[in-house]
């Protein structure tokens, strides 16, 4: 009865009969099966309360990689993360560590996980019956994952059940090389809402795979039919439970440390303020931070972790400056020069800079694209000052990351990577093919000749030790480039206004065309495909002079890799004539990880001439300025109108 009611209430969902189809057998399967007798009494709930639309969308797949592995909303169903979910990826897991590994003993993974604890907040679920997913946690899942490893014979590293510690997502990618592990576990949803969580896999470089290995991996969980496992406390009787010490930790602090650039401040010489956001950035950022002595400023209600997130103003998001409004208020009581603030499982960094060197002054938020542009030439401009710059300096970003980055490496003499896909995956495969190759496209080089890399949504890696963006790295170094200015009697914006004067004035703002659910799924599809099959002549009066699109086996990319490659892939640029010393892009991709696609838009100026009157310099920032605003605009509208929408209002508003 309750099979013939879903089909009933499915039919009235505009959506795919096969999609349809495949909702009502994996539902089918779900109110049968005796694995699933948990999750039966809120399934007949939500029949009987005809929620049609959350059950298609939660049945209708099996939740496919992302750019960082699997990530949702925690929930009943194959398309949420719960334990089967979580169960059927760590099997596939395992049966792909035996075909990557064949004849090796033993074979061992690293776990981490962050604060986050599902308590369903979005109401989606009858709070008076059974709920198996209800206060899951991040914790609970890596331990539940640590019970198919040991059943399927591989060793799992993992801090004690009783620790107070979190490993942030940095520290897993130096663990796995330190303990010199085949692959790792990461059970994160980075800066998602509350009630997400997520597994990423990580390989023996410490790295989450690329395709077509990624794809491989996929293709072992969708043949998974049965999951071995061993409850928690078995699996540790087993021996196949491995509790890390301190040692891996202290390692990765001092790896940081030796990224230091400039001379420790003296006391009381500088002030920042540090959140980790109620995540797990104190155990990495912040401890650096205090070891290289910057004896950062805490936030008191935000320190300690809290998957809930209670005292943070919108999403724990550093790309987002409200969520760093408490500890903008405590840098303007203690007149800090600086504010830091990492995303809950701490790879991520964003920050506030003193618009004054004394301190009493305004915040200005530092965009990702500023941090990366901005901690590029630092570290490039150190080392040479030093005279320590690698032959052969390799600088490594994406597509959609400021231009000006290019700009920079250039002038230091850098080889640049600037053409990635999004995923901090891409730069770690950089690097892999210049350690085992020597060569990556026409770049030559190794490990050694490694810089930065960098990603617009706040990621930095400084160090090839690491194959993951790190908080801590990037937090000592912008604490430092901040102190190197004060000491100049200038600030960070100062940095920020000389480095448009030297290489051009850019312009990146990013717009999200948010679609939920799987009609928003299959209106991006149709957008995306408009889009390609007819991409507009002009946006925002200036001509597409040339348009790529990513999934062209006949471009740069070539034939597709394998299915994950081809969703990776799903990117267009939109390269626009500017005149008038102004060069502009558009970037579209749906987001690998939320439901929502993603427009990234820049558009810039040439450097500006000694000769170039100041008035005249401030006429060219207006005219971008301008010029951004009307791309925004346009193409939000031109975008929305392929699937019959229009832009909600406030929807092209820019960051300022």
């Amino acid at each position: 009865m309750d099979a013939t009611a879903a089909r009933q209430g499915f039919a009235g969902i505009d959506a795919d009969p096969a999609l349809k189809d495949k909702a009502l057998a994996n539902l089918g399967d779900w109110l049968t099966k005796p694995d699933f007798a948990g999750y039966r009494p809120q399934l007949e709930w939500m029949i009987g309360a005809g929620k049609w639309s959350v059950l298609l969308d939660s049945f209708y797949q099996l939740m496919p990689f992302g750019t960082g592995g699997r990530r949702g909303a925690v929930g009943i169903g194959p398309n949420r993360m719960n334990l089967w979910t979580l169960g059927a990826s760590v099997q596939g897991h395992c049966l792909y560590l035996r075909e990557r590994f064949p004849g090796v003993e033993p074979v061992s993974v690293v776990l981490a996980y962050d604060v986050r604890q599902f308590e369903d907040r979005r109401g989606v679920y009858n709070p008076a019956l059974p709920n198996p997913v209800l206060h899951l946690s991040s914790k609970a899942f890596c331990h539940y994952a640590a019970g198919v490893y040991a059943a399927n014979g591989i060793h799992a590293h993992i801090l004690p059940a009783d620790s107070p510690r979190y490993t942030p997502t940095p520290e897993l990618s130096f663990t796995i090389r330190h303990l010199r592990a085949h692959g790792g576990l990461n059970m994160t949803a980075s800066h998602n809402p509350p009630d997400d969580n997520g597994s990423k896999f990580y390989d023996e470089r410490g790295a989450q795979p690329v395709p077509p290995e990624d794809q491989i991996m996929s293709e072992f969980v969708d043949q998974v039919t049965t999951v071995k496992h061993l409850p928690w406390a078995d699996a540790v009787r087993s021996g196949k439970v491995h509790f890390l010490d301190d040692a891996p930790h202290r390692a990765y602090v001092e790896l940081c440390r030796k990224e230091s650039l400039v001379p420790p401040p003296k006391f009381d010489e500088f002030r920042v303020v540090f959140t980790p956001l109620h995540g797990v950035g104190g155990m990495c950022a912040g401890e650096v931070l205090e070891a290289q002595g910057f004896r950062p400023i805490p936030v008191p209600e935000q320190a300690t972790p809290d998957g809930q997130f209670p005292h943070v103003t919108g999403t724990p998001n550093p790309e987002v400056p409200a969520c760093m409004d408490r500890a903008e208020a405590k840098a303007r009581e203690t007149q800090a020069d600086l504010v830091l603030a990492t995303d809950p499982d701490a790879d991520r960094l964003g920050g506030l800079a003193c618009t004054s060197p004394d301190g009493k002054c305004d915040y200005r938020a530092i965009t990702g694209n500023e941090i990366a542009a901005l901690l590029t030439h630092f570290k490039l401009s150190q080392l040479a000052r030093r005279g320590s710059l690698p032959d052969s300096p390799i600088v490594i970003t994406t597509e959609v990351t400021t231009g000006q980055i290019t700009r920079i490496g250039r002038h230091f003499g850098c080889q640049v990577v600037n053409d990635l896909l999004v995923g901090f995956k891409y730069h770690a495969d950089v690097l892999w093919q210049l350690e085992s190759t020597g060569q990556y496209g026409e770049v030559r080089g190794a490990p050694a000749d490694f810089v930065i890399a960098t990603e617009e949504s706040h990621g930095v890696l400084t160090t090839a030790d690491l194959r993951d963006k790190d908080s801590a790295c990037a937090a000592l170094l912008l604490a430092e480039a901040a102190l190197d200015q004060k000491r100049q009697g200038r600030t960070l914006p100062d940095y920020l206004d000389s480095l448009s004067r030297q290489f051009g004035y850019y312009r990146n703002e990013l717009l999200n065309l948010v679609m939920t659910g799987l009609e928003g799924k299959q209106d991006m599809a149709r957008m995306m495909d408009a889009l390609r099959t007819d991409p507009p002549a002009e946006v925002g009066g200036l001509p597409v002079v040339r348009f790529e699109d990513l999934r062209d086996e006949a471009g740069r990319l070539g034939p597709f890799k394998g299915d994950t490659d081809r969703a990776a892939r799903n990117f267009l640029v939109f390269r626009l004539g500017g005149g008038d010393g102004l060069t502009a892009k558009v970037s579209l991709r749906p987001s690998g990880t939320e439901p929502k696609a993603k427009a990234y838009l820049e558009v810039a100026s040439d450097p500006r001439p000694a000769t170039v009157p100041e008035a005249d310099w401030e006429a060219v920032k207006a005219a971008v300025d301008r010029q951004v605003r009307r791309i925004a605009t346009d193409f939000l509208t031109k975008a929305l109108a392929t699937v019959g929408q229009s832009p909600a209002p406030g929807a092209d508003k820019l960051s300022r």
